[in-house]
């Protein structure tokens, strides 16, 4: 059985904001935000105070689901008032798995000691469905903006997620607002791309397509996020604008969550030709959201410095090149996924795209690139600015210890790896290169969705009674969830394997 710690953090968080961490403060804090609740009759404004709450959680890592569970939901329960049975229906709506369950039963059980359930727990209750999905996008393929209107009980709230290509797919903002204003909103950013010489386009999706582009987008936002956490933590609430991204991007998991499962086709990535108009377009939508949206800050996408001049190629007068270790993690794996490894330092970046491949037990199947320095490389595209990994090695790009570049494969699924040199050594006579000296975990299955999808492909196997585990297992080529071992790794099978490329 697949154990679902295998994608937890390890450990507790001890980050600066976690240190002074009150609990007891947080509640209390949290029941009185609920008691400003009582009076609102949409429920929308008590699931941006659930999303907020397992915002927060997020920052402590998977461990918060034990503490929601055994800490937070049986005292908002003990509060045995209205706004504690508010605070528990904030949590439930939201939340998913364990800690829906815990909020869902002890919120029957105040409701059935007769505390009165506030204004908005009826319409909560009701179904909420989803309309109009789409996809606005500039053809060149910098950017574009996912939107949907969910409707419940006559209510509508549309939300439009921003994505920006140039950043792996990543999501840059979420615009809450009022659902008869997306089509004004799509509107003003069509008129101002074509202001700035921009065409764009917009096709509509399915309610499962529509998911997956926007989970997708989620996740790579995630990664980039677990990356500087500490800037994540004083982003959580604004004063005047009400939740930030992290608690918005909560709201949003849960509604896609009420969505059917997708089929994951892999989406395209574009270059960089239309940023600048991409940017524009972003900006106004703070122009149309006005004060009903919770969020108006316009994606920042970020125009790539030049890249400096690649330095020259090793003399052979030189002598033989020294020994790289590096350090190749899976970025935004959780719990982390990595490989040492020992290559010669003139390796070219097109062995080392080798070695990685099978250090990873990729297929080798998609496309990849090096973002470095000195620009990127990869198979060449003068269209998306990559030059030739064949002509580049490691050490015109990574100079020295602690130098620094990224591997992306699959630029559908997007595995990002970081490569860190570690360390530059001297060459061992008696040993051979490339080679593996550690790591840890097993990497994700190819073409299974990203991150996200890999949670979800986990998730699913660790749940026999789950409509979709069967057809995972045959997908894996498997006959049972055991022979599924995430944790597994041999560092001498990659060595192994490793010695078909000398």
């Amino acid at each position: 059985m697949v154990r679902p710690e295998v994608l937890a953090e390890p450990g507790p968080c001890d980050c600066p904001a976690c240190a002074g961490f009150d609990p007891e403060q947080l509640i209390n804090d949290l029941v009185a935000d609920a008691a400003d609740l009582l009076g609102s009759d949409d429920p929308l404004h008590a699931e941006l105070l659930g999303a907020t709450l397992l915002a927060v959680g997020e920052l402590a890592g998977d461990g918060f689901e034990d503490a929601l569970v055994g800490g937070f939901i049986p005292a908002f329960e003990a509060q045995s008032t209205t706004a504690g049975l508010a605070m528990l229906l904030a949590v439930g709506s939201v939340s998913h798995g364990r800690a829906a369950e815990a909020a869902s039963a002890a919120a029957g059980r105040l409701v059935e000691a007769g505390i009165a359930a506030p204004e908005f727990a009826a319409e909560l209750s009701e179904p909420v469905t989803v309309a109009g999905c789409s996809r606005l996008y500039d053809p060149p393929g910098s950017m574009s903006i996912l939107s949907g209107t969910f409707h419940r009980a006559g209510r509508s709230h549309a939300v439009m997620v921003t994505v920006d290509h140039d950043d792996c797919g990543a999501a840059g903002h979420i615009l809450l607002l009022d659902g008869e204003r997306l089509p004004e909103a799509l509107e003003v950013v069509q008129n101002d791309c074509l202001a700035d010489g921009l065409d764009t386009a917009t096709e509509s999706l399915d309610a499962a397509e529509f998911r997956w582009q926007v989970e997708k987008a989620l996740a790579a936002r995630a990664a980039h996020d677990n990356e500087d956490p500490l800037d994540k933590r004083m982003n959580i609430v604004d004063d005047e604008d009400g939740p930030e991204y992290p608690a918005m991007a909560v709201l949003v998991r849960a509604r896609m969550r009420l969505l059917p499962k997708p089929s994951r086709p892999a989406p395209r990535h574009g270059d960089e030709d239309a940023q600048g108009a991409g940017l524009a377009a972003l900006q106004a939508l703070t122009q149309i959201s006005g004060g009903s949206a919770w969020n108006r800050r316009p994606v920042a996408l970020p125009r790539q410095p030049a890249a400096a001049k690649l330095p020259a190629k090793r003399k052979k007068s030189a002598g033989p090149a020294p020994v790289y270790r590096l350090k190749v993690g899976l970025r935004g794996a959780k719990p982390p996924i990595w490989r040492r490894l020992e290559v010669p330092a003139d390796i070219s970046l097109a062995r080392l795209h080798d070695v990685i491949q099978i250090a990873f037990g990729w297929e080798d199947c998609h496309m990849h690139v090096f973002e470095t320095p000195y620009g990127s490389f990869g198979v060449p595209d003068a269209e998306l600015g990559h030059r030739s990994a064949a002509q580049a090695t490691l050490e015109q790009v990574a100079p020295s210890t602690n130098s620094k570049l990224r591997y992306t494969y699959d630029f559908g699924d997007d595995w990002e790896h970081e490569i860190v040199v570690e360390k530059v050594l001297d060459r061992d006579g008696s040993a051979t290169y490339p080679r593996c000296t550690g790591g840890r975990r097993a990497a994700p299955p190819e073409d299974c969705g990203g991150l996200w999808g890999y949670a979800e492909l986990v998730e699913t196997l660790n749940d026999p009674g789950h409509p979709e585990h069967e057809e995972r297992l045959e997908w894996l080529g498997l006959d049972s969830a055991a022979d599924f071992d995430p944790d597994s790794f041999d560092a001498e099978g990659v060595t192994k394997a490793l010695s078909a490329l000398r």
